[in-house]
């Protein structure tokens, strides 16, 4: 005989449970709505451009904007936004900015370097997101940089044009509710990528392509360097990862390894991804598996991950569990280049964890030096960007430059105020990089502004875009060297 439920629990406080029930399911439910942020743009100008000493103040909600620097360090910055499903909130606003970077790329003998940044979980193309007023600094400092390192080696300096890619990191702007997101985020991000943030990146390298083809004579020195934060990254990794693993490939036999591995851009930067190990399980195969990289071949893709970072490091994988419990896992084995063993690599770990947790995929580790030595001072309002003497920063880049053409298993490079170590497993100059952070530089998944870092980016952004040409490389960075004596 079955029991119903009424037949063992008063009926009255089954009423009243299930109304008590119902109001919180209510109440949640109303909060949820409430709390949800809009879909709408935040920069719907988009007609001209808008030139100031502070945007974000004189001209919010602008799409173009134009930072006008005293000493010559000016950058164009462009915002483009899309929806949840991945499609552009306004195709007008993205044509105008692509419009503007042709128009401003025009001159014939004036070249460019154009800086991608999408951001993570709980930002937004907003004036007051903190992680538009970093990507703000960013430009700053890398405009200010180039003015140097560009003069002090006998070359132009180039234009600099940042591009926001702005989404609905944060669909729920309720206190308590926000961390609930972040399966339903995960989602939208690759929804994003998949969408038409590749149609961008690929405008945006075409019109790199087109500048720097000359019929005769040396190539032009028009850089693209795409960035990603958490989910971000995995917005970016989306829209990148088999244009990645193609052009790995594109000699279809590379047995001579004089010849470089081609990237998208120049260089691709994620910062904690929050995505599967499984999905860079190709390129992590095709890059360990080569015996050895040309002197002359530059980073292709930077990867950064907390050891401190519990978004990814616990809750992903907890989550993991739960959404791959009936998929199928197998060990698949492989060759290591560098040792010439065989690994072993489980298929359920990599379907766990995110690329920067899984330890057999890891070719580096960032650490703080001992003590950071550089003249250093935080900057307002983010505390992110370290103010580095210029020649420090730029005899700092030509040293960097240098240790990266003699990478090997286990060597170091230098940088101001942090130390990259190749692990032992990891062949020299191997254009992917995995690294673990110290948790002393990255704290938390979102805390990722420590002045070290940011100006360790900076340094491999420099060294990522040297000219393809070995021998002009060489004698540009005498030049740095010859002129701070």
């Amino acid at each position: 005989m079955s029991i119903g439920l009424h037949s063992t629990i008063p009926h009255d406080w089954a009423s009243a449970s299930g109304v008590t029930s119902l109001f919180v399911i209510l109440a949640v439910a109303m909060g949820m709505i409430a709390g949800c942020t809009p879909t709408r743009p935040y920069r719907p100008d988009y007609t001209e451009v808008c030139p100031s000493t502070d945007p974000e103040h004189e001209c919010p909600t602008s799409a173009l904007q134009r930072y006008k620097s005293d000493k010559g360090a000016d950058y164009l910055l462009g915002f483009i936004e899309f929806d949840d499903q991945g499609q552009l909130l306004d195709r007008k606003q993205m044509e105008a900015v692509i419009d503007t970077i042709k128009k401003e790329t025009e001159q014939p003998d004036q070249d460019y370097l154009n800086v991608v940044f999408v951001h993570g979980w709980h930002h937004n193309a907003a004036p007051s997101d903190d992680n538009v007023q970093l990507f703000r600094q960013v430009l700053q400092q890398l405009a200010a940089t180039e003015q140097i390192v560009r003069a002090k080696a006998g070359a132009t300096p180039r234009k600099l044009i940042g591009v926001y890619i702005g989404w609905r990191g944060e669909s729920i702007s309720t206190w308590g509710l926000q961390e609930a997101t972040f399966w339903d985020r995960k989602n939208t991000a690759h929804k994003v990528g998949h969408g038409d943030v590749t149609e961008v990146l690929n405008r945006l390298e075409g019109i790199r392509k087109k500048k720097n083809f000359r019929p005769s004579g040396p190539q032009g020195e028009s850089e693209l360097v795409v960035v990603g934060h958490s989910f971000g990254g995995a917005v970016v990794y989306s829209a990148l990862s088999q244009i990645l693993v193609e052009r790995f490939v594109r000699p279809e036999s590379r047995t001579d390894t004089s010849e470089t591995v081609e990237g998208f851009g120049n260089l691709v930067v994620l910062i904690n991804p929050a995505f599967e190990a499984q999905l860079y399980s190709s390129l992590s195969d095709l890059s360990t598996e080569q015996i050895s990289y040309a002197r002359s071949q530059l980073p292709v893709l930077i990867e950064l991950t907390s050891e401190a970072d519990t978004a990814t490091g616990f809750w992903f994988p907890l989550g993991r569990r739960f959404s791959t419990l009936f998929e199928k896992e197998r060990i698949v084995e492989r060759t290591n280049g560098s040792t010439n063993q065989k690994e072993e690599i489980h298929q359920k770990e990599l379907n766990l964890r995110t690329v920067g947790h899984f330890e057999p995929y890891r070719t580096h580790d960032l650490r703080p030096t001992p003590s950071t030595a550089a003249p250093v001072t935080p900057v307002t309002p983010v505390k992110a960007v370290m103010v580095v003497a210029p020649d420090v920063r730029v005899q700092s880049f030509a040293n960097v430059a240098e240790q990266w053409e003699n990478d090997g298993p286990g060597k170091t490079i230098q940088f101001p105020g942090t130390v990259l170590t190749r692990t032992e497993s990891s062949v020299g100059q191997n254009p992917y990089l995995i690294i673990r952070v110290d948790r002393a530089l990255i704290p938390s998944h979102d805390n990722f502004t420590d002045p070290r870092v940011i100006e360790f980016v900076t340094q491999m952004i420099l060294v990522s875009i040297q000219n393809h040409d070995y021998s002009i490389r060489k004698e540009r960075r005498q030049k740095v060297r010859e002129s701070a004596n």
